[in-house]
C-alpha cells in the first residue's frame, strides 16, 4: 500500500524481519529507559504468522512498524470485533501516516481498533503516560511522551488505565506470619518454586491465574501453550524464593509470582538473547538479583477477602530482603483495582508510570 511519501509493507521475508527488529535499535539507540521485546519472541510470532508491518518514507528508509492481528477470546470478552495492534513504534513525523495505515489496513469486520498489545493486553503491550524519567522493566513498557500526544491527536482513547509500581525492600519489621490453620478449620500449606518440579507448579498457577483474573475487563485465559511460550527460559532465571503459592486443605487457592529484573541485561544485547548470550546471563545471574519484578499474583474468587494475598505478600517481602534485593517492581495494575494495589502500599511503594491501552472507534 502507498499512501503520499508513505509505503506500507508487510513483512514476508528475513530481510524484512531484521529491519522490523533494527528499527526498534536506531529509534531507542540513545534510550536505555527503553527494554526492548526479545527479539526471539518476535522471531516465534513471526513464523507463527503473526502479520508484522514496517512504513517506509519516500526514500524507502524504515519509519514505524506495528503488528495487526486479531483474536477471537478478546472479541468475545469486549463484545465486538477488534483489530488489534502491537510492537507499534515511529518516529515523530510518522505517528499519522502509520495510524492511517492501521485503519486502512484493518480487519473490515472489526468496529473498533485497540492497541498496542503483544500479543494481547494479559501478555505485555501498553502505552506509558506519566513517570517517564523511571527506567522501563521486564514485561512492561518504556516510551517517550510525544506517543501519548501521538495517540490522542489521532483520536484514540485511554482503556484500562493502569499504573505500574516500585517499592523499596527494606528490613521488615516484624517475622513473617505463620501459616497454620483458618479461623473455620481450613488448613494452610505455604509452598516456593522448584525448577525440578516447574512445569507442574505453572500449570497450578495457570488455573488460579484464569480464574482470578477473569473478572478483568481486559483478560483472556491463557492456554497451556500460551503459558509455555510466555514463561520459556524462566527455569534458568528463577529464583525459587520468590514464586509463592498457597494450598488450603491441599487446593491452590492464591499465589505470586516474581523474577529477577534482567533489563540491564536485555538493554546491553538490545533483546538478543540468542544461546550464547543465554549462556552469559546464566553465568552472571546473581548480578541480577538486587532488584526483582512482580510479574502477576492472584487469590481465587471465591477465597478473596481472607487476608491470603497478604499473607503471601508478607513471606515475599521477608525472601526478597533475605535474598539481598533493594527493590521490587510490578508489572501494571488497574487503577479500579485498590485492593490490588494496597500490597504495594504496605510496602511504602508508589506509582512508577502511568499506564494505558489506546481504542478508538472506527
Amino acid at each position: 500500500m502507498s499512501a503520499g511519501r508513505h509505503r506500507f509493507e508487510r513483512v514476508t521475508d528475513r530481510r524484512g524481519l531484521r529491519e522490523f527488529l533494527a528499527f526498534a535499535d536506531r529509534l531507542y539507540a540513545e534510550e536505555p529507559r527503553h527494554v526492548p521485546v526479545p527479539r526471539q519472541q518476535i522471531r516465534r510470532w513471526w513464523r507463527a504468522g503473526v502479520p508484522l508491518y514496517l512504513l517506509r518514507d519516500a526514500s524507502g528508509a524504515v519509519v514505524g512498524r506495528t503488528t495487526l492481528h486479531t483474536d477471537g477470546d478478546f472479541d468475545a470478552k469486549l463484545g465486538r470485533r477488534c483489530q488489534l495492534f502491537g510492537l507499534t513504534e515511529f518516529t515523530e513525523p510518522a505517528a499519522r501516516p502509520l495510524f492511517d495505515a492501521i485503519t486502512a489496513h484493518a480487519d473490515p469486520d472489526a468496529d473498533l481498533l485497540f492497541g498496542p498489545v503483544a500479543l494481547l493486553p494479559n501478555q505485555a503491550g501498553g502505552v506509558i503516560t506519566s513517570g517517564y524519567a523511571g527506567r522501563g522493566f521486564v514485561d512492561s513498557a518504556w516510551n517517550p511522551p510525544r506517543y501519548v500526544a501521538a495517540y490522542e491527536a489521532y483520536g484514540f482513547h485511554r482503556r484500562f488505565e493502569s499504573d505500574t509500581w516500585i517499592c523499596p525492600v527494606s528490613a521488615p519489621s516484624e517475622p513473617a506470619p505463620p501459616v497454620g490453620v483458618d479461623p473455620d478449620g481450613g488448613r494452610l500449606e505455604l509452598h516456593r518454586g522448584d525448577v525440578r518440579r516447574l512445569d507442574g507448579q505453572l500449570d497450578l498457577l495457570r488455573g488460579m491465574l484464569n480464574a482470578s483474573f477473569a473478572q478483568l475487563g481486559y483478560y483472556t485465559p491463557i492456554s497451556a501453550a500460551q503459558l509455555r511460550r510466555q514463561t520459556d527460559g524462566l527455569a534458568y532465571l528463577l529464583d525459587e524464593s520468590l514464586l509463592l503459592y498457597l494450598t488450603r486443605d491441599g487446593r491452590p487457592v492464591a499465589f505470586v509470582l516474581c523474577v529477577p529484573d534482567i533489563s540491564e541485561f536485555l538493554v546491553a544485547v538490545r533483546g538478543d538473547l540468542h544461546p550464547v548470550n543465554q549462556l552469559r546471563l546464566l553465568a552472571a545471574r546473581r548480578r541480577y538479583r538486587r532488584e526483582a519484578v512482580l510479574i502477576v499474583k492472584g487469590v481465587l474468587p471465591e477465597h478473596q477477602g481472607r487476608g491470603y494475598q497478604r499473607l503471601l505478600s508478607a513471606h515475599l517481602h521477608h525472601n526478597l530482603h533475605a535474598a539481598g534485593y533493594e527493590t521490587l517492581r510490578s508489572t501494571y495494575v488497574g487503577r479500579d483495582n485498590p485492593a490490588s494495589a494496597a500490597q504495594f502500599l504496605r510496602l511504602r511503594g508508589q506509582p512508577l508510570h502511568g499506564y494505558t491501552f489506546y481504542a478508538k472507534e472506527r
